[in-house]
């Protein structure tokens, strides 16, 4: 990072080679287009290769890139740039979340998502749906209750009893 920092080519195809998939995915999932969602991501990276500002006592590369292009890509939905399509299948979700930088991180990773997938299929659909929405999808209650045309404190109020239920059902498990 410090190279690319420096503007070193080499460095920041590296980065880009390394994180671009992920960092396009999360975008697609949030906007539900291609087009906006490259859009994003174009801007996503040209603002490191312009300013950098990587901080390595914060995060890793990946989370701090893929803080970039979520934080634009809910810019982007909320200028009404894009519209996100509303299909939504939270295991696709859970199966193309970036991947850890470390082998280790990445078993811990699929443990937990296995117990959380488990924990999810115990909650009602309604419940199920905000919280993938909210948690897989970066969508906000505002958002969610323009998508299932629901009054906001229903969604709030699904929120908080799945939330409830979910810390219930993983409160024995050890992560």
């Amino acid at each position: 990072m410090d190279l690319v920092c420096e503007q070193d080519p080499d460095a920041f195809g590296v980065i880009l080679e390394r994180h671009a998939d992920a960092a396009y995915s999360l975008a697609y999932r949030i906007l539900g287009n291609s087009e906006a969602a490259e859009d994003v991501l174009q801007e996503a990276f040209l603002s490191l290769w312009r300013r950098g500002g990587y901080d390595r006592s914060k995060g890793s590369v990946r989370t701090w890139i893929l803080s970039i292009v979520h934080h634009r890509a809910v810019d982007t939905l909320r200028r009404g740039a894009a519209r996100p399509t509303f299909t939504f299948d939270a295991e696709e979700v859970l199966r193309n979340q970036p991947a850890a930088e470390r082998p280790f991180e990445l078993v811990a990773h699929k443990e937990s998502s296995r117990r959380l997938r488990s924990a999810l299929e115990v909650l009602p659909p309604q419940q199920r749906k905000v919280i993938e929405l909210a948690y897989f999808g970066g969508f906000t209650h505002a958002e969610i209750a323009a998508m299932t045309q629901e009054p906001i404190g229903t969604v709030k109020g699904r929120m908080r009893l799945g939330l409830q239920k979910l810390r219930e059902e993983l409160k024995e498990e050890v992560w």
